[in-house]
């Protein structure tokens, strides 16, 4: 039953996250995506974006938005945050460090 479940989850399109490694019933992962050679990194932005079964997606996940919602002009390094909870849920969530 189990198997079937998760087949179907895998195979409808719902709700997942772009990630280095997706787990089928559940992903919890965080990751760095990039960095600059600009020092320090006192403030932390984020910016988050939401799914539920593929269907209605919502936010906005970039580096600009996060960055401005710390307050930071010079950007260290970005990070991703990706959840997905049996692909009927989802959440993208980018993480800026900067000054």
């Amino acid at each position: 039953m189990l198997l079937a479940c998760a087949a179907a989850v895998a195979l409808s399109g719902c709700a997942m996250t772009s990630s280095p490694v997706t787990g089928l019933i559940y992903t919890d992962v965080q990751y760095g995506t990039s960095a600059t050679s600009n020092e320090g990194s006192s403030k932390v932005g984020e910016a988050s974006a939401k799914s539920i079964l593929g269907i209605i997606a919502t936010g906005d996940a970039s580096i600009d938005a996060a960055a401005k919602n710390g307050g930071i002009t010079k950007i260290h390094h970005v990070d991703v945050k990706a959840s997905s909870v049996l692909g009927i849920f989802a959440t993208y969530t980018v993480v800026v460090y900067g000054e």
